[in-house]
């Protein structure tokens, strides 16, 4: 992984190795790029994710390792996703991942603009809050 004000280069399956095997939240996530205009980020998935949502910005993810079922706008829109598949969608738009088929389940995230991590919402707050929901792996 290298980085330069002017951009950077990074190795995501590299990235993605560096997760440890379990987790205390649902998700642990390392940056690769933060700036206000969007965000890209590699995360890991380590079970099952309630409805929830994002208020300030749109979602684009790239799976790159794992199996599941995924779904958006409405649970009869649910169906598995893969290494290669492009899952992407606008803020405000409730989504799960309610199966994992096949672990680990690794994303490569852009959000635009910048996610911050507390913008998570769930659909049932007793579900979860931000700090139960993700963590940033160099922080864990």
């Amino acid at each position: 992984m290298s980085n330069t004000k002017a951009g950077g280069r990074f190795h995501l399956h590299d990235v993605a190795a560096q997760f440890p095997e379990t987790a205390e939240t649902l998700l642990l996530d390392t940056y690769l790029t933060d700036e206000p205009s969007a965000s890209s980020r590699v995360f890991r998935v380590y079970r099952e994710t309630p409805p929830h949502y994002h208020a300030n910005s749109d979602e684009h993810l790239y799976v790159l390792a794992g199996r599941g079922v995924f779904w958006m706008g409405s649970e009869d829109n649910s169906s598995e996703f893969a290494p290669g598949d492009f899952l992407c969608f606008k803020r405000g738009t409730v989504h799960a991942m309610p199966a994992i088929l096949e672990q680990p389940v690794v994303f490569l995230a852009i959000d635009a603009p910048r996610r911050d991590p507390r913008d998570i919402i769930f659909v049932n707050p007793e579900d979860g809050t931000p700090e139960s929901f993700i963590r940033d792996r160099n922080r864990y």
